[in-house]
């Protein structure tokens, strides 16, 4: 763990300053030297802004001390510090972008910067810590920091283009706010997008076109003195062709002269863009060449993203050579190795800055672990995801490989993610809990400090476990009710507070409807059971009338209306697009999760598709059969095994090693793939990535008998074959999987299971680019003959 220079006296339970005696600043005056640089009046004036939003206090600001006994809060760099206040400040505070707070009693609190940074990051922390409330502001008497930052680089992307879901409807001036909220938490960089990528070439929310809003925010971002990054994919077929290089090289030059400020570009390998690394790099040593005509400082960044094995060989082939345009890799999703593999095959010279995805819950680089099936097929890969502990922990197990981050972000979901990697990449020590006390305290209010911190905390709870059986979703619920009986219509109409009720109130009706819609299936299984005696047709009468209940009388709708009046308010206040037809969202999967609300939660369209089929049987001894096989789908018959390897409560020989690895690299994670009719148990899945396999360990089997086995593959088709061996002897080949997903069965070789035990190997073929995914399986029978 690296250290960090970050002295705090009287420190209380949320990592600030402890409750001692307030300090009354509500009349005081902000002092600023003369002499200070552009973005040091900038953060001046964000102190004076952001006071005056959530108190109406407007600080004045000199350029001297006021005469006794007013109040004052001294914002400087420390080569301006006035000479009375020097003594406060210790001499070894150097350390770049950092500062130091002290407060006194008689005279107010002194912010010293220990350059411009420090100046912008020091009036954030004031920020965080001021007890802010209507017609007043205290500080905690006592307050002594001297802290500077652990990670150079702390940032996040907030590209501008329709996939985002809320960024595409902002304005610049929502953008600076933005900024400005990411800065108080210690965020030095931003990341933008150029207007060609692989989304839409437009969005209906856009207020700016794309290339007008990258100016408009660079410019933002040079005010404040903080970077600014571009993502940019290479989205040509083929740039072995001249042709085709020249014409990128003009493409991205007129975007490189449009904006004001540029620190650094990042080209990803792949996700979007598949060039070979050959044509790659030779590309990116001419665009370094296009980028320092107009921003000599600038730097070329590039990632091996989405390689095969070929390309990572010729990739890495590439790097000994150590090109001297390149400045630094990027690690992000879809990397055939891992950021430690990463940074022990390529020269020391050459940082890494890691590129987490802190915005999506499946089909992503840290998916939610064994998330629940009824969230993932209805909030869906990119819902309001707060993960406070979850991200904690894998800022932390990267500590030693990266210098800094630049966080993948698709719109504003992911804002309590942004903070926690803001606040660690300061201080990787630091209390969760206690950042979260400081946002709420920030962002919502004193009153809310304790309240709503704790709310964040239950939400990520809720996605943990079964949800069925998840009795703290409804305490979730309760915690957020009670916040908003306590809330002003000022607290109820900011955007963070309405995130966290959409959220309790979806997960809270995804509940009461799973609980409600588990039961009914229960009991059409039972009508079906009845089918000997009453007869095939009217058994599946009763079953059909019984599922469609939930939609003749459905559950919990009162919760359910108040998550679309969430989402209303959010689409209203911070332009998010929780509907496609609604608020026109660019997908229903890509933050339209109002869409998905209503998708079943258990096997009914599974089930009464297989009810028409079986009413077209005009044998009633077929239909009893087919009633049969559905009553029956879970019994393997005697001296057999089933397991669903999508249900973690239902998978006792799936091999899952005891690991911390939250990018699932070597052992299996819960997959989701959904389709309208199919089983629960198609929709989710047991899956690896590229070449790891899965494994699945029987004991106690019989030695004299024999086997079959029965498996239904799901998730990825296309190239992803899939092939079986069973303790070394292959069951079948490599095969496409079917589509739709479907049971199938082969046979077992006797001798693999001749001294009682089985071990059954999953293996899709190797040499998979991209994201690795198609070794994917939902369901194995063990059957004994």
């Amino acid at each position: 763990m690296r250290h960090i220079l970050c002295c705090l006296l009287l420190l209380s339970s949320a990592g600030g300053i402890a409750r001692a005696e307030m300090i009354d600043l509500t009349h005081a005056v902000v002092v600023a030297p003369p002499g200070m640089s552009g973005p040091e009046q900038k953060a001046v004036q964000m102190l004076v802004d952001e006071v005056w939003k959530r108190t109406w206090v407007r600080w004045n600001v000199a350029n001297k001390p006021p005469s006794p006994p007013v109040a004052m809060v001294v914002i400087s760099p420390q080569a301006l510090l006035p000479e009375a206040y020097r003594e406060l400040i210790p001499d070894s505070a150097t350390a770049a972008e950092g500062f130091c707070i002290k407060s006194t009693p008689s005279s107010g609190v002194v912010v010293a910067g220990n350059d411009a940074r420090g100046v912008l990051f020091g009036v954030g922390r004031l920020l965080r810590e001021l007890r802010m409330t209507r017609g007043s502001i205290l500080l905690p008497g006592g307050s002594s920091i001297q802290t500077a930052p652990a990670y150079a680089l702390r940032g996040h992307q907030l590209g501008y283009r329709p996939k985002v879901n809320t960024y595409d409807g902002w304005t610049p001036d929502m953008y600076e706010q933005y900024i400005r909220d990411l800065a108080v938490f210690g965020a030095n960089a931003i990341e933008l997008m150029p207007p060609r990528t692989d989304d839409a070439a437009n969005s209906p929310h856009f207020t700016l076109s794309q290339i007008d809003m990258m100016e408009a925010v660079s410019r933002i971002a040079d005010s404040y003195g903080i970077d600014l990054w571009i993502w940019y994919p290479a989205m040509d077929r083929d740039y072995s062709k001249p042709a085709t290089v020249e014409k990128a090289l003009a493409e991205w030059g007129e975007v490189f002269a449009r904006l004001p400020r540029i620190d650094a570009v990042f080209v990803p390998g792949g996700d979007p863009g598949h060039t070979q690394p050959k044509y790659l790099m030779a590309l990116l040593e001419k665009q370094t060449q296009v980028l320092h005509k107009t921003h000599p400082d600038a730097q070329m960044w590039m990632s091996p993203q989405s390689f095969t094995p070929e390309w990572m060989a010729e990739f890495l082939d590439i790097m000994k050579q150590e090109p001297a345009w390149l400045t630094g890799l990027v690690y992000g999703p879809q990397n055939r190795i891992g950021l430690p593999e990463l940074r022990a095959a390529v020269p020391t010279k050459y940082p890494i800055r890691h590129y987490p995805d802190i915005t999506h819950s499946i089909r992503c680089q840290f998916a939610v672990p064994d998330w629940d099936v009824a969230y993932a097929i209805t909030e869906e890969r990119e819902v309001i995801n707060p993960r406070p502990r979850d991200f904690a922990r894998i800022c932390r197990m990267f500590d030693d490989y990266t210098p800094g981050f630049l966080t993948y972000s698709e719109g504003c979901n992911d804002d309590v993610n942004k903070t926690v990697w803001s606040a660690l990449g300061w201080n990787p020590e630091a209390d969760v809990a206690g950042i979260l006390r400081e946002y709420a305290r920030y962002f919502i209010g004193p009153a809310f400090e304790e309240g709503f911190a704790q709310v964040l905390l239950s939400l990520e709870r809720n996605w943990q476990g079964p949800l069925l059986t998840n009795a703290g979703v409804a305490t979730t619920l309760e915690q957020i009710r009670q916040l908003q009986a306590e809330a002003t219509p000022q607290v109820l109409l900011i955007w963070r507070f309405q995130q966290a009720v959409y959220r309790a109130y979806y997960d809270a009706f995804l509940r009461e409807r799973l609980i409600y819609e588990t039961a009914l299936e229960d009991q059409a299984m039972q009508a079906l059971r009845n089918a000997a005696e009453v007869g095939p047709d009217l058994a599946l009468d009763l079953a059909e009338t019984i599922l469609e209940r939930a939609l003749t009388e459905p559950a919990a709708r009162d919760l359910r209306a108040r998550v679309f009046e969430m989402a209303e308010a959010l689409y209203q206040s911070i332009r998010m697009q929780l509907s496609v037809p609604r608020y026109q969202a660019i997908d229903a999967g890509r933050g339209g999760n109002l869409d998905l609300i209503d998708r079943p939660l258990n096997n009914r369209n599974w089930l009464e598709a297989q009810f028409d089929e079986i009413r077209a049987i005009e044998s009633p001894r077929e239909q009893l059969k087919r009633i049969d096989t559905i009553v029956n789908w879970t019994n393997p018959g005697p001296g057999g095994y089933y397991d669903d390897l999508g249900d973690t409560q239902n998978q006792p020989h799936l091999v899952r090693l005891d690991v911390e690895d939250p990018e699932f690299r070597t052992t299996p994670r819960i997959g989701f793939s959904y389709g309208t009719q199919y089983r629960t148990s198609w929709v989710r899945f047991a899956e690896t990535i590229y070449e790891t396999p899965l494994f699945m360990q029987y004991d106690d089997l019989d030695p004299a008998g024999e086997y079959k086995v029965r498996v239904t593959y799901a998730g990825d088709r296309g190239r992803n074959r899939i092939r079986l061996s069973a303790d070394g002897a292959e069951v079948h080949p490599y095969i496409q999987k079917p589509s739709p997903s479907r049971p199938q069965e082969f046979d077992v070789p006797k001798q693999a299971t001749a001294d009682s035990k089985l071990t059954l190997t999953f293996q899709q073929e190797s040499g998979s680019g991209g994201a690795g995914r198609g070794c994917q399986v939902a369901e194995v029978w063990l059957i004994k003959k």
